[in-house]
C-alpha cells in the first residue's frame, strides 16, 4: 500500500504519513493514530508488554534477592550475639525463606519497600 493509499483510507493528507512515520521512530505518536492507521490497513493493533526473561525466572531472581537479604541481616544479629551461623545453616534458612515467599502469597515481592528494608 503506497502512502497516498493508506493517507486516503485514514482520511488524512498524503503529507501527514511520512509524519506519522517520523513520529513512531521517535516514540512521539499517539496510540490513536497507530490505531487509525491498523485499521486503515485491516489490521489489529496489538499494544504489549513482553518480558525479556521468562516471567518465573524474573519472579525467582526476585524473591532470591529478598531471601539473601533476610538472611543476610539474620547472620549480622546472630554474628552480634556471637551465635555466628555455618554457611549450610545460612544456606539452608536462604533456601526455606525461598520456599516460604514463593508459597505464600507473591503481592509483596515486587514492592520497593520490602526490597530496602528486608
Amino acid at each position: 500500500m503506497t502512502a497516498r493509499q493508506l493517507a486516503a483510507r485514514m482520511g488524512v493528507g498524503p503529507s501527514r504519513i511520512p509524519v506519522i512515520e517520523e513520529a513512531e521512530i521517535t516514540g512521539a505518536t499517539t496510540l490513536k493514530t497507530l490505531r487509525q492507521a491498523a485499521a486503515a490497513m485491516n489490521c489489529a493493533f496489538v499494544y504489549a508488554f513482553v518480558p525479556i526473561e521468562p516471567l518465573d525466572e524474573i519472579l525467582r531472581e526476585r524473591v532470591i534477592k529478598m531471601a539473601q537479604k533476610d538472611v543476610a541481616r539474620l547472620d549480622h544479629t546472630m554474628r552480634l550475639e556471637n551465635q555466628a551461623l555455618l554457611k549450610s545453616d545460612l544456606d539452608a534458612e536462604q533456601q526455606r525463606t525461598i520456599d516460604l515467599i514463593l508459597s505464600g502469597s507473591l503481592r509483596g515481592v515486587w514492592d520497593e519497600e520490602r526490597e530496602h528494608h528486608a
